[in-house]
């Protein structure tokens, strides 16, 4: 019996081509009914099919039409229930922010690659950093700074020269974003379940935004973060899984 799959593409003409076809020949499930969720485009319509199916815990199955697509298979139409039914489960496990701005309000976000803090003026940001309620770093001048899971260390975190993380080690990446004082200071691994909280000094005339994936939020004072209890499986076709991809892409350059 075919698998019912719930089909999820992006705007452009080569993803909603093949989203027209896939449609014709398996169907359209309900995302609610759906076994599976297949997202046609690039990681970002990845991580809005995850965001669309949070609470459902529905695997999803990634099929390349964007610019870049490292969350990504292969596109081939044919095959895809068996492939499917063959593909490799990686278990991801987001973070959650918690972004307060500078008028009080309070604002949740779930986010899956990394959550991101970047000065909104051409002054530098200042931010102070605490890991498990523990100060670490007093005063950050910086463009700013991120704290990335291992799924999402080789997207923001990377362009920024953080390390990539493999996924079963169980740190998060925490890394600075061209950082001015200390000059010498290259960011951290710190373990998963740390509880993380950034402190804008002076958020009035160095203003800052909070990013969780692609849910920003303005002026923020404080940005609280914790690893999820939640997790999601992401599935790769056979011999192709996440954690090769992570270690192919330590020997590159």
């Amino acid at each position: 019996m075919a698998r019912p799959i719930h089909f999820i593409a992006s705007q452009n003409s080569d993803a909603q081509d093949t989203f027209t076809s896939l449609i014709e020949h398996h169907g359209q499930c309900v995302l609610s009914e759906a076994n599976v969720i297949v997202a046609i485009g690039g990681d970002g319509t990845l991580l809005h099919a995850l965001r669309a199916s949070e609470g459902l815990n529905i695997p999803v199955y990634g099929l390349n039409k964007g610019s870049v697509g490292f969350l990504m298979n292969s596109v081939n139409e044919h095959g895809l229930a068996e492939k499917i039914g063959r593909a490799e489960q990686v278990i991801i496990h987001p973070l959650e922010m918690l972004a307060t701005d500078i008028h009080g309000q309070s604002k949740k976000a779930t986010a899956f690659n990394e959550v991101s803090l970047l000065r909104q003026v051409s002054q530098a940001a200042k931010i102070r950093i605490h890991v498990d309620n523990v100060v670490r770093i007093d005063e950050l001048v910086c463009d700013g700074v991120m704290v990335a899971t291992p799924a999402g260390s080789t997207a923001y975190n990377l362009s920024a020269h953080g390390p990539i993380i493999p996924l079963g080690s169980n740190v998060l990446a925490l890394t600075p974003i061209s950082a001015f004082r200390p000059r010498r200071w290259r960011g951290a691994l710190i373990p998963a379940p740390s509880y993380v909280r950034f402190d804008i000094l002076d958020a009035a005339q160095r203003p800052v935004s909070a990013t969780a994936d692609d849910f920003e939020v303005r002026d923020v004072v404080t940005v609280e973060i914790a690893q999820s209890p939640m997790s999601r499986t992401l599935l790769f076709d056979s011999g192709h899984s996440l954690e090769e991809r992570i270690l192919k892409e330590q020997f590159t350059w």
